[in-house]
This record gives structure tokens, C-alpha cells and sequence, in this order.
């Protein structure tokens, strides 16, 4: 049973604590989420402090959005937290839905699709070593595995579905249930199979999940409204919080019996005494 967690985004101090405790654990991986016009920390600046305190845990853009960043130096970004965690480094990719986050860097959200595909050629063109472009040679370095670290995507449309065949090793689904996770599952691997893609992709679920006294609870309840906002889902998101032993249990079952590979509970309260109280939950 594959389990990670995703780190809090409310106190980046922490998050160092965090990373060091959950690396002597069961744990899997360590995940981080992305904005750009929030209170969060950069994600790749943190997982690479978080590569540097830890030896054996997975980290884990969950998921970056990339069409807001350069190109090039999301290639060399990159690839240089791959090799300096020793190949520990994953790549989750999103497009995100909040305007002002492409206000703020310049890039037209509503071509944000259409950005990511032209982005991901280029990136594949750049882990692999060959020249960038026309009078632009290689961008190093290179990274731990052959072809680029490992791609998640995370989304629901089809277009994100499609992109997992096209360019990716697997898929992100942060759903809302598990008879969407299903769905998009089985959509990811027939995408797969029509693409010829040998083997399976692989996929990761999250959910979101807060352990502890209700103080810890509420503090996660509280970043949930916060990161979400008025918008329609918000209240749902909220009252969809996982914050018993049986419940997450139930959850990490659930979704490993759909075929996840792995399954994110993703924490937000900065409590690292989650980490031990989740632990011996599950395992």
C-alpha cells in the first residue's frame, strides 16, 4: 500500500520538520500544491529544501501550472531537482482555473491548453539532450532517468486525459468521490491503449485529510475555505474532509481497490503530529 501526504501550505516553516518525520515513516511520497496569487510557498524551491533534508521519501508537484512558468527554465528547474534528489523528483502538471494566477504572469488563460501541449514538446525535446530550438543548443542537466523525470497530470476535461497518453507516465485525480476517480481511471486507460502506449499508466488519487485533536481539524478546515474561496464547490470540498481513522482507512481502500498505485492524503493543517497519527491509522 502506496501512501503520501501532501504538505500544509500555511506555515512554510514547518514544512522542513515535515519533510524530516515523514521520511523515517511508511510514507511514500511528499506532495506540494501551486499558486501563484495565494499565500503559498513557490513549490519547486520547496521541494527542493525538502530533497535536501530527506534520503528515501518521493517529491511531488501536486499538480505545478506550468503554462504560467518559462519553458526553458521549467526544463532546467526540473530536471536539476530531479538530479539532485537522486531521480526522487515527480512532475504533477495542471492547468489551474484561477484567472488572476495568468493575470499576474502574462499568459492567456484561455489558451492555457493549447500552451501546456507546446510546453510539453519542448520539455521532452530538453530532458532528452537535444537542442532546444533553432541556434539554441542543449539545456541541462540532464535528468536521473532517460526522457525526463516522471509527468503526472491532474484534470477532468478530456483534453487532460488525452495529454497522459500523449506525454505523460500517469495520471493525478483529486476527485470528489470515488465513482469519478472510477471513471476517470478507466478513461485514462483507454487513452492509453488507443495511444499504444506499452505497459499501464500510472495512477494516484488524492483526497483530503486532516487527524488529530479538533483544533488541528479546524485549522485544516479553515485552509480548505481559505485556498478555495466563494466558489460553487467550496462547501463541499470543506464538508468532504476526511478526519477520522476509519474514514481515511475506508478512503486508501477504496481507491487502491479502483487500481491506484498510490493514494495522496493531502493535509492542511500544519500540525506534523499528523504524520505519526495517520501512520499508525494505515499501517
Amino acid at each position: 500500500m502506496n501512501v503520501g501526504l501532501g504538505l500544509p501550505i500555511n506555515d512554510p516553516a514547518v514544512l522542513v520538520t515535515w519533510a524530516r518525520r515523514a521520511d523515517s515513516g511508511p510514507f511514500t511520497t511528499l506532495g506540494l500544491l501551486d499558486r501563484v496569487v495565494y499565500d503559498n510557498p513557490e513549490p519547486l524551491v520547496t521541494l527542493a529544501a525538502v530533497a535536501g533534508v530527506t534520503s528515501r521519501i518521493r517529491v511531488q508537484t501536486e499538480v505545478l501550472l506550468a503554462p504560467v512558468r518559462d519553458t526553458a527554465v521549467l526544463a532546467k528547474q526540473s530536471a536539476t531537482l530531479d538530479r539532485m534528489s537522486g531521480g526522487r523528483f515527480t512532475l504533477g502538471i495542471g492547468l489551474g482555473g484561477r484567472e488572476d494566477d495568468y493575470l499576474a504572469t502574462g499568459v492567456d488563460v484561455h489558451r492555457r491548453g493549447r500552451r501546456l501541449d507546446e510546453q510539453m514538446a519542448l520539455l521532452r525535446r530538453a530532458w532528452s539532450g537535444e537542442p532546444y530550438g533553432e541556434g539554441v543548443g542543449p539545456i541541462g542537466p540532464a535528468p536521473v532517468r532517460a526522457g525526463g523525470p516522471e509527468v503526472l497530470f491532474g484534470g477532468f476535461a478530456p483534453a487532460a486525459i488525452e495529454r497522459v497518453a500523449r506525454w505523460g507516465d500517469g495520471f493525478l485525480g483529486a476527485a470528489f468521490s470515488p465513482e469519478l476517480i472510477d471513471r476517470l481511471f478507466r478513461d485514462v486507460e483507454k487513452s492509453w491503449q488507443r495511444a499504444g502506449r506499452p505497459g499501464r499508466p500510472r495512477l494516484v488519487a488524492q483526497v483530503n485529510a486532516a487527524l488529530g485533536p479538533d483544533g488541528c481539524v479546524d485549522e485544516a478546515r479553515k485552509n480548505i475555505r481559505d485556498y478555495y474561496g466563494s466558489n460553487d464547490y467550496t462547501d463541499h470540498v470543506v464538508n468532504g474532509l476526511l478526519t477520522t481513522e476509519q474514514q481515511i482507512r475506508g478512503a486508501v481502500t477504496a481507491y487502491t481497490g479502483l487500481g491506484a498505485d498510490e493514494v495522496m492524503l493531502y493535509c492542511w493543517s500544519s500540525d506534523p503530529d499528523q504524520i505519526e497519527r495517520l501512520a499508525d491509522a494505515l499501517f
